[in-house]
């Protein structure tokens, strides 16, 4: 079975969003952690998260992969924008217990002219002080686009932060297959080879959730602009490809397509199709 689902608000809580999945025939979906612009999370409700698992268990959901806000920029040039990013990052690692052996996805940041090899070293060490060892969480490195000054725009840039990490065995990938596709891996006709050049540097065991996506822009544009499925550049079947490939199709799905959830459900079907052919 494929498991997928789609980015959902959490606005109004976790049962509502597991209920809006299942609605969708979703068996996992994303959500960010508070406001994607930044700023002060919502307050947990225990009974609503009581309530959610609950649900989470009776509807057999996988695994959900919790977001980042956009503007956590662990990498930032400027130390009080760092300071934001490692506040945001600790608590949302300690909140993210209320429903736990689930992942937290970020983007890794942008050096803002500070070099890449600064902007790792920076990412490292603010994921050494904000994760801890009691976290049943798995941190997620999301692959990038290469847009401006992003770090994580290759397979080496994501080990080198994962290797600096003390906390090791808690870090995973997120592949975002528009980001990669904009950052020069063919994922349409050598899906297999990226694959296993993933492999080789850091170790598909390390690959925990996709992001399935089309892209607006050709291969190798370092755009990041997302597309529906099969209408864009990447196309339908290598999409398809990516959901039933062997080592990728037992893990989370999320879409991320510019779509309301009427089109989510939509897209969420025809991959589903796709699959079982």
């Amino acid at each position: 079975m494929l498991h997928i689902g789609c980015h959902l608000s959490s606005a109004k809580g976790f049962l509502a969003m597991g209920k809006e999945a299942a609605a969708m025939k979703a068996d996992t979906f994303a959500f960010f952690t508070r406001n994607p612009r930044g700023g002060k999370a919502k307050d947990i409700d225990s009974a609503d998260v009581d309530a959610f698992l609950a649900f989470h268990r009776e509807h057999n959901f996988v695994r959900l992969v919790a977001h980042a806000p956009y503007t956590m920029n662990l990498c930032a040039a400027k130390e009080n924008i760092r300071t934001f990013a490692l506040d945001m990052l600790t608590d949302d690692l300690r909140r993210m217990e209320v429903i736990p052996g689930n992942y937290y996805n970020f983007h890794p940041g942008s050096h803002v002219g500070q070099g890449v090899e600064k902007g790792i070293e920076l990412i490292a060490g603010q994921l050494n002080q904000a994760m801890f060892p009691e976290q049943t969480t798995t941190v997620l490195l999301e692959t990038m686009a290469g847009k401006g000054s992003e770090v994580g725009r290759s397979f080496e840039e994501l080990r080198a932060i994962m290797d600096r990490v003390t906390l090791n065995d808690k870090l995973g990938v997120c592949l975002d297959t528009c980001h990669v596709w904009d950052s020069g891996y063919d994922i349409a006709t050598d899906l297999d080879g990226v694959l296993a050049e993933f492999d080789r540097i850091i170790s598909i065991d390390r690959l925990k959730a996709i992001h399935i996506n089309d892209s607006l822009n050709p291969l190798d544009s370092h755009k990041d602009r997302h597309a529906c499925i099969g209408e864009g550049c990447i196309g339908l079947a290598a999409l398809s490809a990516v959901t039933k490939h062997p080592k990728l199709r037992e893990l989370p799905f999320i879409l991320e397509t510019p779509n309301d959830n009427e089109g989510y459900a939509e897209e969420i079907a025809l991959l589903r199709s796709r699959f079982r052919e």
